[in-house]
C-alpha cells in the first residue's frame, strides 16, 4: 500500500477516534450548512475525516484501499491526491448547494473523497470486476459506477436512510472530472465507459430542479 494511502487512512483514523470522544469536537468540525454559511469553512475539508462511528470509518478506509491504487498506478500520487482533496471538496460542495436551505442539514464522512477515487478507478480501469459481499458473481465496475450514482440520486431525493448522497453525487462528479483532466486519454480509449457515466450524472443536471423540491 501506498504512503501517501496509508498517511490519509491514519489521518482518518486519528481524527475520528477524536470525534468519537470529544463531542465538541465532532460539533465544531462536522458539515452543517448553516455555520459554514455564516463562514465556517474549514468544514467543507474537516467533516470528510470524521466518522459517525467505527463501521462507518472502517467501511470508508477498507474501499479506498481496494481503489486507490488503480489510480495511484494510472496517474501518480500527487494526482492522486488531487482527486482524492478535490472529489471531497466536490462532495461538500455539491451537499451545500443542494440543501442550502436546510440550515441544520449535517453530515461526515470521507465517502465522496472515497466516491470519487471509486469513479476515478473505474474510469482508468474500466475492465476490473468488483465482488460485492451480498453477490457472489462479479460485477463489471461501470456497471456499478452508473447504478450506485442512479442509487444515490433517487436516495438523495428520497433522503433514504442516514446517508449523505448529495456528497457521495459530488464526489463522484469530481473523481469524473479530474479523472479525464489528469488522463485524457481516457477519451480516445474508454470513451463508451466515460459516455456510460456520464449519463446518469446528465440526468441529474437535467432534473435538478425536481430533485431539489421538497
Amino acid at each position: 500500500m501506498n504512503t501517501a494511502v496509508i498517511v490519509i487512512i491514519v489521518a482518518n483514523v486519528v481524527v475520528s477516534l477524536k470525534g468519537f470522544s470529544d463531542r465538541l469536537f465532532f460539533e465544531r468540525y462536522k458539515f452543517q450548512i448553516g455555520p459554514i454559511i455564516k463562514g465556517e469553512k474549514i468544514r467543507l475539508l474537516a467533516s470528510g475525516f470524521l466518522h459517525v462511528d467505527q463501521s462507518h470509518l472502517f467501511f470508508n478506509m477498507l474501499t479506498l484501499y481496494f481503489f486507490a491504487d488503480p489510480v495511484i498506478k494510472y496517474i501518480g500520487v500527487p494526482k492522486f491526491l488531487a482527486v482524492y482533496f478535490g472529489s471531497l471538496l466536490a462532495g461538500s460542495l455539491f451537499a451545500l448547494s443542494f440543501h442550502k436551505k436546510e440550515p441544520y442539514y449535517s453530515a461526515v464522512g470521507a465517502s465522496g473523497a472515497v466516491m470519487g477515487i471509486v469513479y476515478a478507478s473505474i474510469m482508468l480501469n474500466p475492465g476490473m470486476n468488483l465482488y460485492l459481499f451480498f453477490i457472489p458473481i462479479p460485477i463489471p465496475a461501470y456497471v456499478f459506477g452508473v447504478g450506485y450514482l442512479l442509487y444515490s440520486i433517487f436516495g438523495m431525493k428520497k433522503q433514504w436512510g442516514n446517508i449523505g448522497h448529495s456528497a457521495h453525487i459530488g464526489g463522484a462528479i469530481g473523481g469524473y472530472i479530474l479523472a479525464i483532466i489528469f488522463y485524457p486519454s481516457i477519451l480516445s480509449n474508454n470513451l463508451l465507459i466515460v459516455i456510460l457515466l456520464a449519463i446518469p450524472i446528465i440526468l441529474m443536471f437535467v432534473f435538478k430542479d425536481k430533485l431539489e423540491s421538497r
